[in-house]
């Protein structure tokens, strides 16, 4: 007689807006999933912070959680690093991508000897981040770097005819 392990349904959550309003939320509903989870990301998100998207696509993997990711409206700048993290990536013929260089913004008030450092440590950060990414996806790099490269905006065929996600119909 065998024992069937009741399936669990998939951890859903939504990464809506921008990643400074979510990553919060997002890392602590991981820290209380167990290790190799199933979970849902649904995307929403025009980006943010890099070190935000850098720190959940980090605990994503450390916890070696097995994430779908499906974008229901826009999925641009920092939070195609989360989605390029997924296992699966499921788009409909409207997701909306942005892909783009890092960007550095500051507030604070900074010396030049400081800003100066920080754009030597930026410089270095944006080739990584570009390289982590297109890793990640782990097909298509040469399109990703490209679309990276123009700044561009790329429609959800457009990503699934690049193999980097699946379509589905709405």
């Amino acid at each position: 007689m065998t024992i069937e392990k009741k399936r669990r349904k998939p951890l859903e959550i939504p990464l809506i807006g921008d990643v400074d309003d979510w990553e919060e939320d997002v890392i602590k509903a991981m820290l209380e999933a167990k290790p190799r989870r199933e979970c849902t990301l649904y995307f929403d998100s025009l980006g943010g912070s890099v070190y935000g998207a850098l720190a959940v696509t980090t605990l994503m993997r450390q916890r070696q959680l097995q994430c779908t990711g499906i974008v229901l409206g826009e999925c641009s700048s920092a939070a195609l690093l989360v989605f390029a993290a997924c296992q699966k990536r499921l788009v409909t013929r409207f997701s909306t991508l942005l892909f783009h260089r890092m960007r550095w913004q500051s507030e604070k008030r900074v010396g030049a000897a400081e800003a100066g450092l920080w754009a030597s440590h930026f410089s270095g950060m944006e080739k990584d981040i570009d390289d982590l990414q297109a890793k990640l996806f782990g097909t298509a790099e040469q399109q990703v770097r490209e679309w990276t490269t123009q700044g561009r905006y790329v429609n959800g065929k457009e990503i699934a005819d690049a193999g980097l996600a699946e379509l589905f119909e709405v």
